[in-house]
């Protein structure tokens, strides 16, 4: 059986990670290079580092923080915001980062996916959608969840992965920040229409969401969240310890 990943996610503004709900109302959390090295020595898996207003202002991804955080590390680092270009993933992996995550940019250009993953590989290359209902139907979202593209999510994740995609990134903006539980109809959904490695993101509230997630969907790879690590609400070697204990497959 596959090994399940469990994987913080940073979301920096200003130089900052803060964190909202519903990708609104964002508040102060901590320092990112601070938390890396706390998530690296914590038992994490990999780390997500994104700077989520960078293509909403229009401006270059933090590569000072960026690289003290990827040199703080010992685990894999997923790196997005304002990927627009074969440059911007050049720039941002040898800042230290493992993989690349576009959002914006591959919406604005699909072909910077196909342009990426023909120069650096598949696994390099991570799409990350940010996907909320509208009218009852799985949409797209660009720059931080703030535009409506209108696009149907599975079909445009499914396009993505057909031009070199190694990896998604599910954000489900209904589920975000709510502790819920993961969506699990929007995750089944992708899961079934795509072959590559599936991330979770959006609604972990306790360890019992994660197997969920991992019962209901084995087709998910990992789950991904933020807040409920950030604040010790969830501790991931207990966290990890729990999933063993419940038959699934983790490294401890």
């Amino acid at each position: 059986m596959i090994t399940k990943r469990i994987i913080p996610c940073l979301d920096v503004k200003d130089g900052r990670v803060v964190k909202g709900v519903n990708f609104e109302g964002l508040h102060d959390v901590n320092d990112p290079v601070e938390l890396a090295a706390y998530y690296s020595k914590a038992g994490a898996d990999e780390l997500v580092f994104y700077d989520i207003t960078a293509s909403a202002e229009g401006r270059s991804l933090f590569t000072d923080i960026l690289t003290k955080t990827a040199s703080t590390i010992f685990i894999p680092l997923t790196v997005g915001g304002a990927i627009n270009t074969v440059e911007d993933f050049d720039r941002v992996l040898k800042c230290g980062a493992d993989k690349v995550s576009v959002n914006s940019g591959a919406i604005r250009n699909p072909k910077l996916i196909e342009e990426a993953a023909k120069r650096y590989g598949d696994q390099c290359v991570v799409i990350s959608a940010d996907v909320k209902r509208v009218d009852g139907k799985f949409t797209v979202f660009a720059k931080g969840g703030r535009e409506n593209t209108g696009m149907e999510a599975v079909e445009w994740i499914r396009r993505c992965v057909d031009m070199g995609a190694g990896e998604v990134v599910l954000n489900s903006m209904d589920t975000d920040g709510v502790k819920n539980g993961f969506d699990l109809p929007m995750l089944q959904a992708v899961c079934d229409a795509v072959s590559v490695p599936v991330i979770a993101s959006g609604g972990a509230g306790k360890i019992e969401d994660f197997i969920t997630l991992f019962r209901e969907i084995p087709k998910v790879d990992a789950g991904l969240a933020a807040s409920i690590f950030h604040f010790g609400e969830v501790n991931i070697q207990e966290l990890k310890e729990s999933l063993r204990d419940a038959g699934i497959t983790v490294r401890l």
